[in-house]
């Protein structure tokens, strides 16, 4: 079996004279970006589980480190006081400085203040608020505290450094689960740390299996003004046979996954009777298909050219997720746009 001191040869200096914690921190980054961007992990609930060990615990971590090197001093009998084998970390009086559970509740807070300033931040730059820039961003962060912290604890000596505690943590833990003087006492204990491993697993799969939102597609026109932007209004109303106009087809997927559309155009020479519309011949003038990723939108010139002379004729584009129907239709399609024209012929 391999010691773990030869595993250690593997490393830079400078990774194998870092302390436990900020060596741990380092790896906790590292997986987070593995897990995050490698394409086979990404999808996998790993990158749930470091993405928010990362963003609600790591950033906090290494500015606490960063801000305070030392271990703390004894306000009453220096630092032998702090080092007895008896002392709780937890809940020692005597300590001045950040230890045990102040410095894990200060981390969290913290890491809940560095990551939505980063992200503010970031909205004010070219780079915008996406994955890839905060995931830089956070770990530049990250990496100058952690850098800053073993620094300043490598400039104290020995006994004044920080080390984190484990064997000491782990039993002031089991005593205050297990140690209770009643069976009532015990019970509670018992009750309160099942309520947050159930709060915690509750809250791991809420972000592991979100709930979809209101899956829908949308197909629309758009024109182009003077100054090149594209408005929804400005539609041509009368056209002559042979003429044509141009116009910008648009579609936004919404469904959540990618999804293949086709967009069918027709022509009708409709007739109105009352409140009933009543299609007495439909051509088509075009189809187009494309594959869309969830929230992408797409964007095609289209140019309009009819061919049925009349009053009421309506240019309808019928949009269809997956497969068309032998006879488009507006009845038989969820998602479509349509404009009234009326064509003359010239004279």
């Amino acid at each position: 079996m391999v010691e773990t001191s030869s595993l250690r040869l593997l490393f830079p200096r400078p990774l194998r004279e870092l302390p436990a914690d900020l060596a741990a921190l380092l790896a906790v980054v590292v997986a987070t970006n593995v897990t995050v961007f490698v394409p086979v992990l990404r999808e996998t609930p790993l990158r749930i589980l470091f993405g928010l060990a990362f963003v609600l615990f790591v950033p906090g971590y290494a500015f606490v480190a960063a801000l305070f090197p030392d271990a703390g001093e004894s306000s009453a009998t220096g630092t032998e006081n702090s080092d007895r084998a008896d002392a709780d970390p937890w809940t020692d009086s005597t300590r001045t400085g950040l230890d045990g559970l102040e410095r894990i509740a200060l981390s969290l807070g913290l890491s809940i203040a560095i990551v939505p300033l980063v992200v503010l931040v970031l909205n004010f730059t070219p780079w915008g608020i996406r994955l890839v820039p905060i995931a830089i961003a956070l770990n530049g962060v990250t990496l100058v505290s952690i850098a800053i912290a073993a620094a300043r604890r490598q400039n104290l000596p020995q006994d004044e450094r920080f080390r984190v505690p484990y064997r000491a943590w782990i039993a002031a833990g089991r005593s205050e689960v297990l140690g209770s003087n009643t069976r009532a006492d015990a019970a509670l204990n018992v009750v309160l740390v099942l309520s947050i491993l159930l709060a915690v697993g509750a809250v791991g799969y809420a972000i592991a299996v979100p709930q979809p939102g209101e899956q829908f597609s949308a197909v629309y026109v758009l024109t182009e003004d003077d100054d090149g932007s594209l408005v929804a209004g400005d539609f041509p109303t009368e056209l002559e046979p042979g003429e044509s106009e141009e116009l910008i087809l648009g579609i936004d997927n919404n469904e959540h996954r990618t999804t293949e559309y086709t967009v069918v155009a027709v022509e009708q020479d409709v007739e109105i009777d009352g409140n009933e519309t009543i299609v007495h011949e439909q051509r088509e003038l075009e189809r187009l298909e494309t594959e869309l990723s969830h929230d992408e939108t797409w964007h095609h010139p289209f140019d309009l050219e009819p061919t049925i002379v009349g009053e009421n004729v309506r240019i309808a584009w019928l949009l269809y997720p997956e497969d068309v129907p032998d006879e488009p239709s507006i009845e038989n399609t969820e998602y479509y746009a349509h404009l009234w024209i009326t064509v003359d012929e010239s004279d």
